[in-house]
């Protein structure tokens, strides 16, 4: 199964202090703490606010309601294509998220509000890479189309490049690094996960970093496999067993008479 943070605000030195105290939360996984900062009078930090408690329900399981609520709150206030663009891009994230984890099949409807997005959205928006990088995870998990994943997923990693996301980077790696483990491209998905891993240990994304290690272990030998994952699983039971997803992932092997 495969999972994404969101892009976002808060990774660069210049952020306001505002930015730099979300950053934190939302890295160390409290995103509930996180969005309290955000005042939602105005479009962008409604849209903020709801793209965290979105974040929250992908790797936790719950939030739901308040996510819906924070959306709801963002498409009101939306007033440009770039606004509404970008809360359309999470209302299909949350409804990806939803039907993934399978609380409630909602395929129809992300599909719509991505589509939905992608009219709203110039090429050269600032939200359009995360929105090609969304339409990757659709037409991965939900269309099992990795050829159409893998042309979304390097739209989203050249724009993330020439918009100088790294979050966002560390996901298009590990996404291509992980149908190239699937193609068995050893090597190439080694490179793409240890990318991802880098970026994210560099960015101090502590809930996003259990995950990028766990990868890594997926395409490595015996005895690296398991020391990634022993941290894995470290920084896994930090969090308090964040992102709930991972569990599974980290379980030691039955055992076999």
């Amino acid at each position: 199964m495969a999972h994404t943070a969101m892009s976002g605000t808060g990774t660069t030195a210049g952020d306001d202090p505002l930015q730099t105290a979300v950053w934190r939360l939302r890295s160390r996984a409290c995103w509930v703490d996180a969005a309290a900062l955000l005042q939602p009078r105005t479009a962008a930090p409604a849209l903020q606010r709801a793209s965290l408690l979105v974040e929250r329900c992908l790797y936790t399981e719950q939030g739901w309601a308040e996510a819906e609520d924070a959306l709801r709150t963002a498409e009101a206030l939306a007033q440009s294509d770039d606004e509404r663009g970008a809360a359309a891009c999470e209302r299909g994230q949350l409804a990806y998220a939803a039907t993934l984890l399978n609380v409630r099949d909602r395929a129809d409807e992300a599909r719509a509000a991505l589509g939905r997005a992608a009219a709203l959205l110039a090429p050269g928006a600032p939200g359009r890479a995360l929105l090609d990088f969304r339409r990757g995870l659709l037409a991965e998990n939900l269309a099992h189309s990795p050829q159409s994943a893998r042309a979304a997923y390097r739209r989203a990693h050249a724009g993330a490049t020439a918009q100088d996301d790294p979050l966002l980077l560390s996901c298009t790696w590990r996404h291509l690094a992980g149908l190239a483990l699937r193609e068995g491209e050893l090597a190439e998905a080694r490179h793409g996960f240890a990318e991802s891993l880098r970026i994210r240990e560099e960015l101090g994304y502590l809930v996003g970093t259990a995950p990028a290690l766990a990868s890594l272990a997926d395409a490595e030998a015996e005895p690296e496999a398991s020391r990634l994952r022993a941290e894995a699983g470290r920084l896994f039971r930090l969090l308090g067993g964040v992102p709930t997803w991972l569990a599974d992932q980290l379980a030691p092997p039955a055992a076999t008479a």
